[in-house]
């Protein structure tokens, strides 16, 4: 069989991430229903209209993001940029799946896990588990690089592996050890970090506190980038689903943003 059912896909999904065991800002699993049997699925970090469009052109039967839409507290009508959005994949009758903090937790291919892989990052292990701690398990905790010695070498690594420039705030010849992360937006979880014994600490975003806190605490702080941490979960759900279902075509889409 070359097609497999929307239902059959999100009930493995739901298996694998486990949507239940979160708090989250929005619905996880289907938000758009479109045609009940999918063969082509694109994937991407954000559900946006530029990104509809490409699978569009892809012809996909179903879109798999780690952004998608419905934020806990947004407008909920369906007018302007939602409307436009919403219209274009009933339009085209292409279903919308979206997972976020499940997607950032999965222990081998969520963003933190993978955020990891591709820095070098070292992962501090409990009970065979990677140590997380904080709110749903969402800060990672473990070792820097190897022939990384320094702060201002684990930036020049975070540009060099995410192809962007960190924005970072400490001292370059600062020894760093102890590496917390989590990807996307998670700059309130500076202090947690630094609190754990964490001696730099990356995520995607930053805001006016941190740098203060930086400072203070001599704890290094590299906002990575929003997307660019969290490019790498979907594409690890993407390898996981080809030896799942092998019939299926899967592709992942790159829109860069540099926020």
């Amino acid at each position: 069989m070359n097609k497999i059912t929307v239902k059959q896909l999100i009930t493995w999904l739901d298996s694998q991430l486990q949507p239940q065991l979160f708090q989250d800002y929005a619905p996880n699993g289907l938000q758009v229903q479109g045609k009940p049997e999918i063969k082509k699925v694109v994937f991407g970090v954000t559900a946006s209209l530029a990104f509809i469009e490409q699978a569009i052109e892809k012809q996909a039967d179903a879109i798999i993001v780690h952004h998608g839409w419905f934020w806990r507290n947004e407008d909920p009508r369906i007018i302007n940029a939602k409307y436009q959005r919403l219209a274009k994949l009933i339009k085209h009758d292409i279903n919308l799946i979206a997972y976020h903090l499940p997607l950032d937790a999965h222990p081998q291919w969520g963003n933190n896990a993978m955020l990891a892989q591709v820095l070098g990052l070292r992962v501090n292990y409990v009970d065979n588990k990677p140590h997380t701690f904080g709110r749903d398990d969402l800060i990672w905790l473990g070792q820097r690089p190897e022939n990384v010695t320094t702060a201002g070498q684990l930036a020049h690594v975070i540009e060099q592996s995410l192809d962007r420039k960190p924005l970072f705030v400490g001292d370059p010849e600062q020894k760093i050890e102890t590496i917390a992360w989590c990807t996307g937006g998670a700059q309130g979880m500076f202090e947690e970090a630094v609190l754990a014994g964490a001696d730099a600490y990356i995520t995607g975003e930053a805001s006016e506190s941190v740098f203060h806190m930086a400072q203070e605490y001599g704890v290094a702080y590299y906002g990575a980038g929003h997307h660019a941490t969290e490019r790498y979960g979907v594409q690890g759900l993407m390898s996981v689903m080809k030896e799942q279902f092998p019939s299926l075509e899967l592709e992942y889409i790159e829109m860069n943003n540099p926020i």
